[in-house]
């Protein structure tokens, strides 16, 4: 797994903390901007001319595509592309300057806090996460929708934030994919799937102990947050099983 970013804030030169953090706060407002970008509503819009927040659970995400066109292959462009947000910004991020530092892409970086922290080793050691994390907030708070409809609208971020552990550990990726998906398996209730995948992850980093837990438990946060209230739903018996159609359930 990788290294903890804050154990890397925590022992850098205070002098070179600000640009630990410049580049760590840049890097994730560039994918917030990213991640806004609503998929579902524009193919929604494109194929339906219909407005994807005005059917279904209102969400902005792939099932909502499904639930309003009626079409599973839309429902696969609409999941394929809000993975992409996810994956493609933080493989950036985690390719890039690895190979301008010289070190294993994928693995914990080395440094010591007598290194010279620059742009460069920020965005090596803070830039997954952070990028990570960006992607999920813009994916379920998007910019790009809220402001012109002056509410807040957006996805629940599991696609995304899927994309974005693919690249940023496989093994993450597995772990929230797996458990999701068997709890759809064993309960029909894709709710309680959803809730499993949001869930899991940041449980086991901390039983665990894994260094990148603190990374674990804010992305676990992020997506069941806009999870919560369909949940509630879920424990007090509104939720449908398998809700994949339009007016078949509660929205939120």
């Amino acid at each position: 797994m990788r290294g903890s970013g804050l154990e890397f804030l925590l022992n850098v030169d205070p002098a070179t903390l600000p640009i630990a953090l410049a580049t760590a706060a840049g890097l994730f407002v560039t994918a917030y901007l990213i991640g806004s970008v609503p998929f579902a509503y524009l193919i929604v819009k494109g194929v339906t001319g219909e407005d994807v927040t005005e059917h279904g659970t209102g969400n902005v995400g792939a099932m909502n595509v499904k639930r309003t066109t009626g079409s599973w292959g839309w429902f696969a462009v609409a999941m394929l592309s809000d993975a992409l947000k996810g994956l493609l910004p933080t493989l950036l991020v985690v390719t890039l300057p690895a190979l301008y530092l010289n070190v294993d892409v994928g693995e914990t970086l080395n440094w010591s806090s007598s290194a010279r922290v620059t742009p460069l080793l920020s965005a090596a050691i803070l830039g997954p996460s952070a990028v990570a994390l960006g992607c999920v907030m813009g994916h379920n708070y998007s910019l790009w929708l809220s402001i012109p409809k002056r509410r807040v609208l957006g996805g629940k971020g599991l696609a995304t934030g899927a994309g974005a552990l693919l690249v940023y550990d496989w093994r993450y990726f597995l772990i929230v994919v797996v458990a999701g998906l068997l709890m759809i398996a064993l309960t029909r209730y894709m709710m309680a799937g959803q809730v499993t995948a949001a869930l899991v992850l940041p449980v086991y980093a901390v039983l665990t102990q894994q260094p990148d837990w603190l990374f674990t438990v804010a992305l676990g946060v992020l997506v069941y947050i806009r999870h919560h209230r369909r949940f509630v739903g879920l424990l007090r018996g509104d939720e449908p099983r398998m809700y994949i159609n339009d007016r078949m359930g509660p929205r939120g």
